[in-house]
């Protein structure tokens, strides 16, 4: 009925009509709406089966249909599609029949055999930039006097230090010997030979920071500045550029590579610029000035050796780092752009968000040209103008320096604060008062709604107090320790980043990476506290701590979890617990996600697709259930199913039962070594732990199969499930085999 097309046959009616139908309360209008409603509906879907006509515009169900018209064939080994309903349905169909893929079917088949086909396949298929290699290329020969190729077949220039950073990369020029292995085995591969092809796949994508202060390295010295404003070491990454030629080979400007220092020497002016990979700004009284290219000079700035010349800046791309001549430090701020890596839109970037808005509805905009130039000024109206519904956007991605407090009144129901759409604004908390903690409060009466998205704190955590109904965390960064070093080392490693102290809210955590989660509800307490007894009394005497007489006067808070990173910064420390109490007083739900430390709650109702890489403890054991997860080894948890190392652990003790012959007995000592040697082959791998790292989260090549293809739907567990990496990597390598040139191997290798 909310159709602008309710009353179209309406308003064909004669006016007279339509006057006397007013006259009597408009019955007329309330039936033709009626009918109007099924005319629409009719009308939409033939509009939509002559759009389904076309692979353009189909919906994604016909995608296949129109596929098999064409002869193509879906790959199997990558897995079969869903017939569910679910978003992750939704997503894994798509990876599993491409759009892209089958309306080009015919192009690939005309184009069999070219190279540069094979890198666009590696694009349409999986969606990964890749760049492909013919390694006879780049095999030494002597060269015929008749016909020489004074390109290939080069011996090693030691003065070519281009040249010498780029062995063994997939930009490599320089002349190797035969290897005679081959380079799609499935044991050792082999690279340079006459028939082999290397196709290199970048899974790690390039974010961008548009004009944010540098953070100045105060510990080492005024003239040292890091590109991250957390302060840690990050390299910089290309600014990927499109292929313009279709059979144009890419190289280092059109893939998201990190930035080497004989690069920005050799293309200083390519990279450098306002629309391109990084820039950087001075301020001055009045505002800022650009740096200009000429004053840009490369350097290794490793342990800040380097002291530029006076009238340049120095640069080092590999580390991320900035320093200006000890006596020419500016007086007012380094501002830059940039762009660095990471594997998936989550936590605070800026990247396209879905942003909700609720109904009635009053916005404060924060921008430096905007009626309101901080958080607190937004804060102080909010609480003037008192809106029952609001939002406070932040439009530009500066650094906030303030204290932010944030308290609900009574009228006000729910409260945003959010960067904008491609935004990421970072709030920075300060030690403010010395008896008092400095952390992000919000403070609610009854039953009012708090929503933080897509921001980044650093310095200090965010607490919850009073009577809040639910806070939303999406698309945010809590970082894990408060602040970082140059290593990416957390410099707070026993703070939270969010402390719960509200008794009947329920927290969800959404694409966000947040650091320890500490659960300390608080309530009144009666004179006389009620007579009651745990449903499992041995299980209360193993949890039993002193917060638990008063974690019996209420229900457990709620916390759910998906699509996200909570990282203690070690396995070994609390990632998600109450303080001074052996359990959290909350009840979880966590679904695709990473557990980097240990978890400690009243229940968890379940948990499902996700990495607990510490040990998990719950008081009840009977409600509740984990699924298709890793579970580290001694945890106590509710039923599992289908959970490692729990499937390798029993096919293990089965398969060494079977090779007993009958009557044969079998050591216990036996089987635990067998289990112990699977654990440790099953335990997940990750490429880096350390937040700040491009390869943050992200699951080694060397981890386990029952790991990378262990959820629900034969996708890798953890936070980066919805990405469907090997699906994606199944269909590109059956794909490949099929276009490749005839008597070539083609292999593929993750640069990223």
């Amino acid at each position: 009925m909310n159709d602008a097309r309710i009353d179209r046959l309406y308003e064909l009616l004669p006016v007279i009509y339509r006057m006397r139908d007013a006259e009597q309360g408009e019955p007329l209008r309330a039936l033709l709406q009626i009918i109007s409603e099924q005319v629409n509906l009719v009308e939409d879907d033939i509009y939509q089966l002559y759009q389904n006509w076309f692979i353009e515009t189909c919906e994604d169900w016909v995608v296949p249909y129109l596929g098999e018209l064409i002869g193509y064939e879906p790959v199997h080994e990558a897995g079969e599609p869903s017939t569910g309903a679910t978003r992750q349905d939704q997503l894994r169909n798509k990876i599993l029949i491409p759009r892209r893929e089958v309306a080009n079917t015919i192009h690939y088949r005309r184009r069999k055999g070219s190279l540069a086909l094979l890198e666009q396949l590696v694009n349409d298929i999986a969606g990964w930039p890749a760049r492909a290699v013919e390694y006879y290329k780049l095999l030494g020969w002597n060269q015929a006097l008749n016909h020489l190729h004074l390109e290939r077949g080069r011996t090693v220039d030691l003065r070519n230090n281009d040249q010498l950073e780029q062995l063994d990369s997939p930009f490599d020029q320089i002349a190797h010997t035969v290897d005679v292995r081959r380079i799609n085995s499935g044991l050792t591969a082999g690279r340079h030979n006459i028939p082999s092809i290397r196709v290199f796949v970048w899974r790690l994508k390039a974010y961008s920071v548009t004009q944010t202060p540098a953070f100045c390295v105060e510990a080492e010295s005024p003239h040292c500045f890091t590109f991250s404003v957390l302060g840690n070491d990050a390299p910089l990454f290309v600014k990927p550029e499109p292929e313009t030629d279709p059979t144009h080979i890419a190289d280092e400007f059109n893939l998201p590579v990190s930035i080497r220092r004989n690069a920005l020497v050799k293309d200083r002016d390519h990279l450098y610029r306002e629309q391109g990979s990084f820039y950087i700004w001075t301020g001055v009284k009045n505002g800022r000035v650009i740096v200009s290219p000429d004053k840009i000079v490369p350097a290794d700035l490793s342990g800040w050796r380097y002291l530029p010349r006076r009238g340049t800046i120095a640069v080092d791309p590999v580390l991320g780092r900035i320093a200006f001549p000890p006596k020419s430090v500016p007086k007012y701020g380094v501002w830059v752009s940039y762009h660095y890596g990471f594997s998936a839109d989550i936590g605070g970037g800026e990247y396209a968000r879905q942003l909700s808005l609720p109904a009635d509805h009053e916005v404060f905009r924060v921008r430096q040209e905007d009626a309101y130039t901080t958080i607190n000024e937004a804060l102080k109206q909010w609480k003037e103008t008192k809106p029952a519904h609001a939002v406070i956007e932040i439009d530009d991605s500066r650094v906030y320096v303030e204290p932010i407090h944030i308290e609900f009144a009574e009228g006000r129901q729910s409260l945003q604060l959010r960067a904008a759409s491609g935004k990421r604004p970072v709030i920075r908390l300060l030690d403010w008062r010395t008896s008092q903690s400095d952390a992000l409060t919000v403070t609610g009466s009854k039953g009012e709604r708090f929503t933080l998205d897509g921001v980044m704190v650093t310095g200090r955590g965010v607490q919850l107090d009073g009577d809040l109904k639910q806070v939303t965390i999406r698309h945010s960064t809590l970082v894990p320790g408060w602040s970082l070093d140059s290593d990416c080392q957390p410099q707070c490693i026993t703070e939270p980043s969010l402390e719960v102290f509200s008794p009947q809210v329920c927290v969800v955590i959404e694409h966000s990476i947040v650091g320890p989660i500490q659960l300390d509800p608080v309530w009144s307490i009666p004179d006389e506290p009620p007579e009651t007894q745990p449903d499992h009394p041995e299980e209360g005497q193993q949890t039993h701590c002193v917060a638990d007489e008063r974690n019996s006067q209420s229900d457990p808070i709620r916390l759910c979890i998906n699509d996200s990173v909570i990282d203690a910064t070690r396995t070994d420390r609390e990632a998600i617990g109450g303080p001074g109490c052996s359990m959290g007083h909350a009840v979880l739900i966590i679904a695709r996600s990473t557990i980097l430390g240990q978890v400690q709650a009243h229940a968890i109702e379940l948990g499902e697709n996700s990495i607990f890489a510490g040990r998990v403890i719950v008081a009840r054991r009977q409600y509740g259930c984990l699924r298709f997860s890793y579970i580290t080894p001694g945890s106590r948890t509710p039923s599992r199913f289908q959970c490692q190392p729990d499937l390798v652990e029993g096919a293990v003790e089965q398969n060494l039962r079977k090779q007993k012959k009958a009557g044969g007995e079998i050591k216990a000592d036996e089987i635990e070594a067998a289990k112990v040697c699977e654990r440790l082959r099953v335990k997940p791998q990750f490429s880096s732990m350390h937040y700040g790292m491009p390869a943050y989260c992200q699951l080694a090549l060397n981890c386990a199969q029952e790991i990378k293809r262990g959820a629900e739907d034969e996708s890798e567990m953890g936070v980066f499930h919805d990405l469907f990496h090997p699906q994606r990597e199944a269909n590109l390598r059956t794909r490949l085999d099929e276009y490749v040139p005839a008597g070539a191997d083609v292999g593929i290798i993750f640069a990223s």
